[in-house]
């Protein structure tokens, strides 16, 4: 990254405290998190299309999440449906020796 420009902007209070706790929060700098929104906005990303991204991936959460429990559900089952064959085969098996 070149040189910086200090630059003084202006934020609501609770915008400020928001994006102190953020930076907490991943450790980054309040200034880093700034330099992205301004990334993002040259970028044309509004804040509605970030909302909508946000709810997509939410969801896309969410349904994974369900995938995988049923992932397991049906595994299970194939583990028991495979356990009673074995035991079949083997009193098949011994039906006929």
């Amino acid at each position: 990254m070149g040189a910086m420009v200090l630059t003084q902007v202006y934020l609501e209070p609770v915008q400020k405290k928001a994006l102190s706790g953020q930076a907490k929060k991943t450790g980054r700098s309040v200034s880093e998190l700034m330099r992205d929104a301004v990334d993002a906005a040259i970028a044309g990303v509004t804040t509605d299309e970030l909302k909508t991204l946000d709810q997509g991936t939410r969801k896309a959460q969410l349904d994974i999440q369900s995938m995988l429990t049923d992932l397991k559900a049906n595994t299970d089952e194939h583990k028991a449906f495979m356990r009673e064959m074995g035991k079949l085969q083997k009193d098949a098996a011994k039906d006929y020796a």
